[in-house]
């Protein structure tokens, strides 16, 4: 007892804490927004999981496992932290250091489920996150942290390039292995197709949630900001952090641009967290000039890596979990040897082998990364091996061509107001334009008895296919001739252009051909349909392929649905 703590360092570690704790959202973002909408509820539903079973599970045994001494292979057996930690010479109460370390295992847990998204069952994945939390990362995680032989041996992995991202890189690669790829995924010939993620709008909204929450898990890893030394390594930390994310964030731009011909969104989102887990090794011992080495060289291996994962191993990685943490998180650790600063020998004299600390320290770096690699693809592949053989790993067929928010979370959609709507919808109704919209207020006990046609007037339907940004000229000019109702469609569409090629992550879409395009459909009697025909092709004119075509039919008849009226009069008025 009668240890006495500094009040900034312990809110320093709890605003980590914070911060660590909400990657789990930037995390659920990445993983839905790059992921189809059948799934996104399931994927929420893992990510909150595995830091909910995660927590009790690393109270009761995993904090033990990872600080509970000093022995070369397991810190000890302390269930439920009852042991004595003094030892450890925290400058933060006990309970302050766990949660930091809790939401630290969670994060490794949470990195496997994006690899292995769209086709695992849920109760599976329940298991393994369980047993990541409890047993995997704990045991490496000692070595490295908790005074375990990488440690006496003097490796470096200040914020956990691998013992976090790269456990949950590796455990990824191995369940992404075993359970095979999404229905679809590979053709017969083995070639890969793109499967394109429902929401890159909330793909990128992850990647400044964890760019964001980054600052807290690297700079608070300090423990301490009391002293000067550790507020100067907190203000290098955070620079160096920030540096390598944008460096690499630009070079997978630049790179992808000149790949695909266009800069890839969603590659170049992966490549802001590639520059994130590369430089969380050794942040607090490069110089701004190594951090953008480390983000340079972080975005060849994110889009190679991924790339390589996707197109030679055959491996289908949705989200791009194994080169942006397993990859990215071995190079980071090993670049950490290349470029360490103020890492120092006792004389004084940089580490890093550019500095001119020789081979020894790279080596240790090397025989780390090798050697947690080699713990967790073991461990991981008897536990996937296991789930297997038991209550199953993948979903069926059935399950995964339906989603699995349906079969296993009984959810019709994660987004119930935003369902399809049915192939018509009404924008406007006037003399010229058919109903197909009720109002509830209007509708009467009993619907009147259709009423005889007052006039044979000619009816013709004009359905016009044109670019997405022409639909307001053509909205004005059918105003100014008195066509102020019309049924709008949202299709997708070529024709004897055959559409443009379109790649997503490197990969051709096959259905890229398809362009988007307006359907307007108007239904006339008293404007002339060649008055009709002329204004709009006024109005969608450009003299490039693609402006369009109209098409023209004869109606047999329309019956408004509300009062019963027929033919001409069904177009009068409004509802």
């Amino acid at each position: 007892m009668g240890l006495s703590y500094v009040s900034a360092d312990v809110i320093w570690v709890l605003l980590g804490a914070a911060l660590v704790f909400f990657m789990q959202a930037g995390f659920a973002m990445v993983e839905t927004g790059f992921t189809r909408a059948k799934n996104a509820g399931n994927i929420i539903m893992k990510n909150l999981m595995d830091f909910a079973i995660g927590t009790p599970i690393f109270w009761c045994f995993g904090f033990g496992l990872m600080f509970a001494g000093t022995g070369s292979l397991i810190g000890g057996l302390d269930f439920f932290i009852q042991g004595d930690y003094s030892f450890m010479g925290l400058s933060v109460p006990l309970w302050a250091y766990a949660i930091f370390q809790t939401v630290f295992c969670a994060t490794a847990a949470t990195i496997v489920s994006g690899a292995m998204a769209e086709r695992t069952k849920f109760i599976s994945y329940c298991i393994y996150s369980a047993v990541i939390s409890a047993f995997i990362y704990p045991v490496s995680g000692h070595w490295i942290w908790g005074g375990g032989w990488l440690a006496q041996l003097g490796f470096h992995d200040f914020a956990g390039s691998t013992a976090v991202h790269m456990v949950g890189g590796v455990a990824a690669l191995i369940g992404a292995k075993i359970l095979g790829p999404r229905i679809g995924k590979y053709d017969k010939d083995g070639k890969p197709r793109a499967i394109p993620g429902h929401s890159l709008t909330l793909g990128a909204l992850g990647v400044f949630i964890l760019w964001f929450c980054w600052f807290g898990f690297n700079g608070c890893s300090t423990i301490s900001i009391s002293s000067e030394e550790s507020m100067i390594a907190a203000g290098r930390i955070f620079f160096t952090t920030n540096l390598s994310a944008a460096t690499a964030t630009v070079a997978v731009m630049i790179i992808t641009w000149i790949r695909y011909k266009k800069p890839d969104v969603s590659m170049t989102l992966n490549g802001s967290l590639a520059g994130l887990v590369a430089i969380t090794a050794g942040c607090d011992v490069v110089t701004p000039v190594g951090a953008f080495c480390i983000g340079l060289i972080a975005a060849f291996v994110v889009v190679f890596g991924i790339e390589f994962v996707d197109k030679v191993l055959k491996i289908d990685d949705p989200v791009g979990a194994i080169g942006v943490h397993g990859m990215c998180g071995a190079t980071g650790t090993l670049l950490t040897g290349l470029f360490a600063y103020y890492l120092t020998d006792d004389a004084g004299n940089p580490l890093g082998l550019f500095y001119g600390g020789g081979f020894s320290f790279l080596g240790t770096q090397a025989l780390g990364v090798v050697s947690v690699i080699a713990w967790v693809a073991v461990t991981m592949t008897i536990v996937f091996t296991v789930i297997k053989k038991t209550v199953g790993l993948r979903a069926s067929r059935e399950e995964e061509v339906r989603g699995l928010d349906v079969t296993e979370h009984n959810l019709a959609s994660s987004y119930a107001d935003f369902l399809p709507m049915p192939p018509q919808v009404l924008t406007g109704e006037t003399e010229n334009a058919t109903s197909v919209l009720l109002q509830s207020h209007d509708v009467p006990t009993a619907a009147p008895a259709i009423q005889p046609a007052a006039t044979e007037a000619k009816l013709t339907k004009l359905s016009i296919l044109c670019r997405q940004e022409s639909f307001s000229q053509l909205k004005e000019a059918m105003n100014a001739i008195g066509v102020t109702g019309m049924t709008v469609t949202q299709v997708l569409g070529y024709g004897l252009q055959k559409g443009r090629d379109a790649y997503y992550r490197g990969v051709k879409l096959d259905d890229a051909k398809l362009l988007p395009k307006v359907k307007v459909e108007i239904v006339v009697s008293k404007v002339p349909v060649e008055t009709v025909i002329e204004a709009a092709r006024e109005a969608l004119y450009t003299g490039r392929v693609g402006d369009g075509k109209i098409f023209v039919y004869n109606v047999e008849n329309t019956v408004r649905i509300r009062t019963g009226e027929q033919g001409f009069d069904a177009l009068q008025g409004e509802d």
